[in-house]
């Protein structure tokens, strides 16, 4: 199953819906890691370190730098865009498809827009 890294801005209410759905899910946000306020770089490089997938609602930078890892050759494990307008149990279930259906390292230098 994918490991995921949730960015400090996203939705705490679509971290614990996950869990609710499945306990055994891997999420760790930025908060829990010592990263709170950090530069999107260093949570990228942190979430490739630790080979997790970055759940964000920014879709305005974090894009950027993930391009940039992948064009110097960096591991980027993935990034999920979640739009800020969707509703919660619409992200949850999409997550479950990805978390269900998705191997470890399956999303490797890809970002992903939710919804499906």
């Amino acid at each position: 199953m994918l490991k995921l890294l949730a960015d400090e801005n996203f939705d705490n209410n679509i971290v614990r819906g996950l869990l609710r759905r499945n306990p055994n899910i891997d999420i760790v946000r930025v908060q829990e890691v010592g990263l709170s306020g950090k530069d999107d770089p260093t949570i990228l490089s942190w979430a490739a370190q630790e080979n997790r997938v970055l759940l964000t609602h920014d879709v305005a930078t974090i894009t950027r730098y993930a391009y940039e890892r992948l064009a110097q050759g960096q591991p980027m494990p993935g990034v999920i865009e979640v739009g800020l307008d969707m509703p919660i149990g619409r992200v949850i279930e999409d997550m479950m498809i990805i978390l269900e259906c998705s191997l470890d390292g399956e999303l490797e230098g890809q970002i992903q827009y939710l919804p499906l």
